[in-house]
């Protein structure tokens, strides 16, 4: 483990922590993908600065981490750690769960008065087929024999979690969002709140999208996933109801006209297929800003184009 900088959002008394800020995938090199080690402790530890600055709801958006630790190390930052069969303190990481005899503690007291939101882009349960492990597992850089080793290993995180806290939450929705991060925080009694749900109502996108002509949003790479209750889907959504033409600018594209049309995407375009997998690489900024400028022209005024006069059909 390796110390990172984070931050957290203060507003009065409302702490909005970006639980990727501590445990993103973001943070690390390929070969340093390993979720079987990584841990979100920084995450329990920033909700404990935001207990500090005196939050009394915590809103913690899951996603995008690097980690399939269950939330372990979340809670053992928060008081509640965990112990294998020899009486040593449990190593961190989604792996060493397959030892775990038992946790000790209790959760940071002064959660108790506090409202606690996990906001998620995900449905998923903790475990099985459509769990944190076998979906996720393999994008955070686990191998098969890896996935296997993570879904066993969760499995006995909730046993031992559930009984330690009296709280079922392995079947829950979210339950599997962050490598099963969101279990932990249900555990701990939060609410969980769509993530583009709660974005929209605080920026007041509805509203926007009304007044707009024309509705652009991103995606790294837009996939069926993002199709299904992610930022993508929920920006489209609302501009579908105001009748409103809403592209996609992806780093790459991997779903078809059919799949975009149905979600009331009019047309998505893919950095890498615009520019290729290095210079997208290379330079995401500037050929994202070169992307956006040519989608922007083709797109304005009163002969703006239509997908097939694009140039660039959703792949």
């Amino acid at each position: 483990a390796r110390p990172v900088r984070a931050e957290l959002l203060l507003d009065g008394t409302t702490a909005y922590v970006e639980s990727a800020q501590a445990c993103g995938l973001h943070l690390l090199q390929d070969h340093e993908r390993t979720p079987t080690t990584t841990t979100t402790y920084g995450v329990g530890q920033l909700l404990t600065a935001a207990l500090d600055a005196g939050a009394t709801r915590i809103v913690v958006g899951l996603g995008g981490s690097a980690t399939n630790d269950g939330g372990a190390g979340m809670l053992a930052a928060l008081g509640v750690a965990g112990y294998g069969a020899g009486d040593e303190r449990l190593a961190p990481g989604g792996g060493a769960l397959a030892g775990l005899a038992r946790l000790e503690g209790r959760p940071d007291p002064r959660l108790t008065d506090v409202e606690l939101v996990a906001a998620t882009d995900v449905d998923s349960p903790l475990l099985g087929l459509n769990g944190a492990s076998a979906v996720f597992g393999p994008q955070k850089g686990a191998s098969r024999e890896d996935v296997l080793l993570l879904e066993g290993a969760l499995h006995r995180w909730a046993d031992v979690v559930e009984a330690h806290l009296g709280v079922a939450v392995r079947d829950e929705p979210g339950a599997g969002a962050a490598g099963g991060l969101g279990a932990a925080l249900l555990a701990l009694g939060a609410r969980r709140e769509p993530g583009i749900a709660l974005v929209q109502q605080l920026v007041g996108l509805p509203a926007r999208v009304a007044r707009a002509e024309l509705v652009v949003t991103g995606e790294g790479t837009l996939d069926g996933s993002s199709l299904v209750g992610k930022v993508v889907s929920g920006v489209a959504a609302l501009a579908a109801a105001e009748a409103v033409v809403c592209l996609v600018l992806a780093g790459a594209v991997r779903v078809g006209r059919r799949e975009l049309g149905a979600a009331g995407i009019e047309a998505a375009y893919s950095l890498v297929e615009q520019v290729g997998v290095e210079a997208a690489l290379l330079r995401p900024a500037q050929e994202l800003a070169a992307l956006t400028t040519r989608v922007a022209r083709q797109w304005s005024g009163p002969g703006r184009a239509t997908v097939e006069e694009s140039g660039t059909p959703p792949c």
